[in-house]
Formats: C-alpha cells, sequence, structure tokens
C-alpha cells in the first residue's frame, strides 16, 4: 500500500526498496537554535536552524545520499526467523494501528524528539496506539551532533518519550546524514564518537539500557572512521535498499533491525527484526 507521509499531503519522494536477506507539539520552539556548538571538539560556529523537523526521519537522509534497489526484489531472500515491523513519525499523522497489527506487524519505533527543541507531536499518539494495538513500541530520537552534546540529547529524549518504561524496544538514536549542512555537521571523526560515546552512556545511566543505534554503513564510515566500539553494547539498527543487507558497521556481527524499504505494506518506512517473537520480547524487557 502506498506511504503516507501525513494527511491530505503528497509526498514529495517515491523510491522503493528491496528486501534484504536479514542474518544472526511540543513543536519546534520558535524557529532558531541560537547559539554556539556546545560539544567540545565541534567547530565554532553557530548551530544548526532547525526549519523542517517534521520532515527528518530515519532514513529521510539515507535516501537522498544512497539511494535504493528496485522495489522488485522486495522480499528477496528473507527467509524464516525474521519479524516484520515499521517505523514513523509525525509525517505519517495518524496511523491505523489495530490495521497494521492484523497485517502482521509485530513492533513500531517511532520518532519522538530531535536536538533539543523539538518533540514529535504525533508521537504520544502513534507510541501509544502501536502498544493499544499490540505491537512492541519503541522511541527513537533523531541526531544534530553540533547543536549540542550527546548527554543533553539523551537527556531531552528521555524526558519526552524515550524514557517510557514497560515492555518497549530499546531507546534509539537515528545517526545519519546531515540534513542542515555538511555531511559530519561539521565534526571531526573523534568527536562524532566521542558525541555518540556521551549519548549512550547517558542512556544507560538513566534507563539501565543501552540504547539501539540506527546508521548506515556509508555514513558511519565517513563519519566516525568506521569506529568498532559500540556493537558489543548497542543494537544495531541498518538501514540497507537493495537485495541484500550488505557489509555492516565496524564492531557489529549482525544487525537487530533491518529497514528494508520507505515504503511497502504498513505506513512508514518497513523493517524487520532479525529473530524469533521471543527474542524481540526478550529485548524489549519481557
Amino acid at each position: 500500500m502506498p506511504r503516507s507521509r501525513g494527511p491530505g499531503r503528497a509526498r514529495r519522494r517515491r523510491w522503493r526498496g528491496a528486501a534484504l536477506n536479514v542474518v544472526g507539539s511540543v513543536v519546534l520552539a520558535g524557529a532558531m537554535l541560537g547559539g554556539r556548538v556546545l560539544w567540545p571538539d565541534a567547530p565554532a560556529v553557530a548551530g544548526p536552524v532547525l526549519v523542517h523537523p517534521q520532515d527528518d526521519w530515519a532514513g529521510s537522509q539515507i535516501i537522498k545520499h544512497e539511494g535504493v534497489g528496485s522495489y522488485a526484489q522486495q522480499g528477496a531472500g528473507v527467509g524464516a526467523g525474521t519479524l516484520p515491523g515499521l517505523d514513523v513519525s509525525s509525517y505519517q499523522g495518524t496511523v491505523n494501528w489495530p490495521a497494521v497489527a492484523g497485517g502482521g506487524a509485530t513492533f513500531a519505533y517511532v520518532k519522538a524528539t530531535e536536538s533539543t527543541t523539538y518533540t514529535s507531536p504525533t508521537f504520544s499518539a502513534q507510541y501509544n496506539g502501536a502498544k493499544a494495538a499490540g505491537l512492541i513500541p519503541g522511541a527513537y530520537h533523531f541526531a544534530i551532533p553540533n547543536a549540542s552534546s550527546g548527554a543533553a540529547q539523551a537527556d531531552y529524549f528521555l524526558a519526552h518519550g524515550g524514557g517510557l518504561g514497560g515492555l518497549s524496544l530499546p531507546p534509539a538514536v537515528d545517526l545519519e546524514y546531515n540534513p542542515y549542512g555538511d555531511t559530519c555537521y561539521g565534526m571531526s571523526a573523534p568527536a562524532l564518537v566521542s558525541w555518540v560515546r556521551d549519548f549512550t552512556t547517558e542512556v544507560d545511566r538513566k534507563t539501565g539500557r543501552y540504547p539501539t543505534i540506527y546508521t548506515s554503513t556509508s555514513w558511519w564510515s565517513q563519519c566516525t572512521g568506521n569506529d568498532p566500539g559500540f556493537g558489543a553494547t548497542d543494537p544495531l539498527w541498518i538501514p540497507r535498499y537493495g537485495s541484500s543487507v550488505g557489509s555492516l558497521p565496524a564492531g557489529w556481527n549482525y544487525h537487530t533491525f533491518w529497514q528494508f524499504a520507505d515504503a511497502g505494506q504498513f505506513p512508514g518506512d518497513q523493517d524487520y527484526f532479525n529473530g524469533a517473537l521471543g527474542q524481540l520480547r526478550l529485548l524489549a524487557g519481557g
């Protein structure tokens, strides 16, 4: 079914992804985020202006920079032991969660926040709707690393949806190409690695869970120097629109979630969990 990014709104992009082989508001408070960059190793330039946080969702920049495979191949090579799910943001607006559950979805990641100024106006309805329909929900944060420290963004995320308890997926941080400028946010690889460590450590400190990291192999290699230091603690959620999942970022021997298409059976992006239901529930704390 076609993907809708919001009621009455024609989608500006129409890409199709192929399935991969799975292995092992508070609306923006003011138009501007003023001040200087707060992360010490970032360049001393003005912070980004978040003029379109509603258009920044998991994969929105991946497709722009990396493209997609053939939609005709979607589902190719995906075997038993994988579970279908989806991820959504305010772009989808109201989601018919009973219909999504009836279609076989088992989990859903929902965008909660971006930087330290934006909370999705649809987060609560989408998260609670997914949960009420029987899906295992999770929240994700769209990172803007040159806006503030990793800990500051983790704290904002946890205070605005990322810290919800109960049966829920690990909080997730979306790390992808900068929608407001330089690909790597004008930061060196060591600075970005330190930022990610700052974020993940703060989430673990406050929740007892390391967050899922959403990132592509290409972005991670380019912007962190393909740092291998997170695979032992943080689940990997990888976007890859093609006929196979391809190579993974350094440090991860397998992926936990795979975003294989930006349109399909469910609203929003199409995902798989790399495992069985019991493993998904265990990951979600059940």
